[in-house]
């Protein structure tokens, strides 16, 4: 018993450092190359001992076979493809995604209480939302960059996060919501910081299915409205030229980004339709792009689709993508069989809209290899487990008490 219960306290320590570090990883690696890689590592070591020891495979969910499926076609494009710059590299990105996909579900449905997981991502999310409006504010940047090189990820990775907010925000406390509301506000803040027009595209969609659906009172989202404009009008009076200076640099190159963006989108559609099996091989858009495109662009010689769907199109092949949107199906749709056998709107709605989040901004980013996908798509599949679990004991207790 002992055992278990300091297995069950470690697997829940592991989980939640794992999430919450994730969308500061960039700190980590300034530290060391491989530092981040430490708490994903543990994770599954650990893991691995509890659920050997005790004898018990993971809680099955119809997402474990389309996620087998997903990377039987990583393994074949790479094996095809073996000989590219990238193959092995990128393969070995995808699969310990994969494998923290499963973890999360069967922990979650298991040992680790789905808030716990919530708190600790919306923690790590706030760090990195600090972390850019310091780079904003303090280090002078014209765009806020924090633990990510690229504003556009960190956005990402920020409006991923501000729906999960509203999964914690407690019925009585009212000093637990001036937390929720606070912890809001740096998120947001931060994603504007960092004038990423995907994120702020990806913010609107969550946040219009957070209203449709009745997860957030209008009130509420007024509230943090107010203060993020009132932030937003405080940091225009006191910095108001290097504002200024950031909106019209971004301005400026606004036109070229998306010209850039249709051509590798272009290439992409192209190398899918070349190679409509096995694509290009994992990492194969990078190294394939010059020589596709025959030299579009001079300085960059290896760069990303800004796509996530293209991009795995691309490097996949059509029965990659197709794994790949199947994935991301089984999630959306465990998400709305759990509201229907009872699960907690408050939980579940703000997983559907992060979900929606991650979908919306990825039309313009590659984040295949970010955590806050597979994070969301996990706790949208241990969702449903919890709630069948939840059904079969209350179907199982009257028979017991006759």
């Amino acid at each position: 018993m002992n055992d278990a219960g300091t297995g069950t306290r470690l697997l829940r320590v592991l989980a939640c450092s794992t999430v919450a570090l994730a969308p500061v990883e960039g700190y980590l690696i300034a530290v060391h190359p491989h530092l981040a890689k430490v708490p994903v590592v543990l994770l599954a070591v650990v893991w691995a001992v509890v659920r050997f020891r005790a004898r018990r495979a993971p809680v099955p969910h119809p997402v474990h076979l389309v996620l087998l499926v997903l990377t039987a076609t990583v393994l074949a494009a790479a094996a095809v493809h073996v000989a590219e710059p990238f193959a092995l590299a990128y393969t070995l990105r995808w699969l310990p995604f994969v494998l923290t996909t499963v973890i999360l579900i069967d922990l979650v449905s298991r040992e680790v209480p789905i808030r716990a997981l919530l708190a600790a991502a919306v923690a790590g999310a706030v760090v990195a939302g600090g972390g850019a409006l310091y780079s904003l504010v303090v280090e002078g940047k014209t765009r806020a960059s924090g633990p990510m090189t690229d504003p556009n990820d960190l956005s990402y990775v920020l409006v991923a996060a501000v729906p999960l907010v509203v999964a914690l925000v407690p019925e009585e406390r009212r000093r637990g919501r001036a937390v929720a509301v606070l912890a809001a506000v740096v998120l947001i803040a931060g994603a504007a910081a960092t004038f990423s027009r995907g994120g702020g595209l990806a913010l609107l969609a969550a946040t219009i299915w957070l209203v449709a659906r009745r997860a957030v009172p209008l009130r509420v989202l007024a509230g943090v409205g107010a203060v993020v404009l009132g932030l937003g009008a405080v940091a225009a009076w006191l910095s108001g030229t290097e504002l200024a200076r950031a909106s019209s640099e971004k301005a400026f190159i606004a036109q070229s980004n998306v010209d850039t963006r249709e051509l590798r989108w272009q290439i992409a559609a192209r190398m899918l339709a070349d190679s409509p099996v096995f694509g290009t091989g994992p990492g194969g858009f990078r190294s394939e792009y010059t020589p596709v495109s025959r030299l579009a662009e001079i300085g960059e010689q290896t760069p990303v689709a800004h796509n996530m769907y293209l991009e795995v199109g691309a490097e996949l092949g059509l029965p990659g993508l197709l794994a790949f949107f199947g994935v991301l199906a089984v999630a959306g749709l465990a998400t709305e069989r759990a509201l229907r056998h009872g699960a907690d709107r408050r939980l579940v709605v703000p997983l559907q809209a992060s979900l929606l989040a991650v979908l919306v901004a990825s039309l313009f980013l590659s984040q295949q290899y970010y955590l806050a996908l597979w994070f969301v798509v996990a706790l949208a599949c241990a969702a449903e487990l919890m709630t069948r679990r939840r059904e079969t004991v209350e179907h199982a207790r009257p028979a017991r008490d006759q």
